[in-house]
């Protein structure tokens, strides 16, 4: 684990804040929502496939809506940063979250990296919105943003180790700098958004958006990257935060 700053003033609360409350929020809206399988007010079976349908459509991005005007579509990038398709989408992605955000969060202020994962994850989901424009699938999920905070901590911590599991090595749990772990994972991104044919589906072009504008920025605003004393939690390596056909 790396070793944290001091606390700052008394009274106020040590630790990644805004990254366990992203995180937080993320698993009270899938919980409360059609996919987790615990509101029952959603019904089941083919009842329950339409409800999800109708919830994805409502507070994801639909991008053809999104160019033809219709009221209230501008905020869907922001809701759908929120909205997960499933427990392997959400639980990949807020993974993801835990393992890399807390460094970022701390290296760039609370308050500075929400603004920072709102706006580069709204901006990953409207540039997909953009490539894909006559699309009527809906999008939903938070790797956009996560992919920003990635890209952030591959410049602000590169030296940092990170414990990472590759199926082709037999999930053998092996140490790696993160500017590997997250290279190899960008390169994945791109190979898999140019065999994806550009249809939509599973959103690598928001992966790689988002990824590109994380790094772009930390290099921008910090330039030289952190020290870190320690090795970054385990994490799943160059596996990509999960996404089912209507992620993001």
């Amino acid at each position: 684990m790396i070793k944290k700053a001091a606390g700052g003033r008394a009274g106020t609360p040590a630790g990644p804040v805004v990254t366990y409350a992203l995180i937080g929020l993320s698993c009270l809206v899938f919980l409360i929502g059609p996919a987790s399988g615990f509101n029952r007010s959603y019904g089941a079976d083919a009842g329950l496939i339409a409800a999800q349908t109708q919830y994805f459509e409502r507070w994801g991005i639909v991008p053809a809506d999104l160019w033809r005007g219709v009221p209230l579509e501008p905020l869907t990038p922001l809701t759908a940063l929120f909205v997960h398709g499933n427990w392997l989408h959400l639980l990949g992605n807020m993974l993801f979250l835990f393992v890399f955000g807390a460094m970022a969060e701390e290296r760039m202020g609370r308050f500075h990296f929400a603004v920072f994962y709102i706006a580069t994850g709204y901006l990953a989901l409207l540039g997909y919105a953009t490539a894909h424009a006559d699309s009527t699938q809906a999008l939903v999920g938070a790797s956009g943003a996560i992919s920003g905070v990635l890209g952030a901590f591959l410049c602000l911590f590169p030296t940092a180790r990170v414990t990472s599991l590759f199926p082709f090595l037999f999930f053998l749990p092996l140490r790696f700098p993160a500017w590997a772990v997250l290279i190899f994972w960008f390169v994945l991104q791109g190979l898999a958004a140019r065999t994806a044919d550009g249809r939509p589906g599973v959103a690598y072009l928001a992966h790689l958006m988002g990824f590109a504008l994380g790094f772009l920025y930390a290099w921008a605003r910090y330039r030289r990257p952190a020290r870190v004393k320690g090795a970054a939690p385990p994490s799943e390596g160059a596996r990509p935060p999960g996404d089912p056909d209507t992620s993001g």
